[in-house]
């Protein structure tokens, strides 16, 4: 792998992460709840900053029971997979081949321009392939994520219906 791969990888690799965070918490208001704000009312007359302390206190019992941490920023389980293919990359591969097969044959420029063609529909091929392998690496990312978040929503949630709230 060159440098410009393993720096490209990187790039995909943060981007992605940084999209997988903003779309799961985006209109988040809560900090350890995926979605929008549970509406908790403090069934047992709780005060604000009793509240407070148990919404805390089950943040911490919900992350030791699902080893999840909402609190922590999303990232990758498996590298992405390797970026292939191009239209110009193969049609510049293709005209390579095509130029020494065509001179070997007497018509270097015929045979250039033929592997140039094929080079370039080959290589569209790979990048259509590649980019597909990427949707699908991000999808199941996502999905690992959104599994051990809402594991997480649900042992917080228990813990504070534990604790005398009524959690919607």
């Amino acid at each position: 792998m060159t440098a410009t791969t393993g720096t490209l990888r990187k790039t995909i690799l943060a981007g992605t992460v940084a999209a997988m965070a903003m779309a799961l918490t985006a209109g988040a208001a809560h900090p350890v709840f995926a979605g929008p704000e549970p509406i908790i009312y403090p069934a047992k007359g709780q005060s604000a900053d009793q509240t407070e302390k148990d919404k805390y206190e089950c943040y911490r019992w919900a992350k030791g029971q699902t080893g999840f941490d909402p609190m922590q920023v999303p990232t990758a389980t498996t590298p992405p997979p390797e970026q292939k293919g191009g239209l110009v990359k193969g049609a510049a591969v293709g005209a390579v081949a095509g130029l020494a097969i065509g001179a070997a044959a007497g018509n270097a420029g015929k045979g250039a321009a033929i592997g140039a063609a094929s080079g370039g529909v080959v290589g569209g091929a790979r990048r259509r392939q590649s980019v597909k392998a990427q949707q699908e690496w991000e999808k199941k990312e996502s999905t690992g994520y959104q599994q051990h978040r809402s594991q997480y929503d649900r042992a917080w949630g228990a813990c504070m219906e534990g604790r005398g709230y009524t959690v919607k």
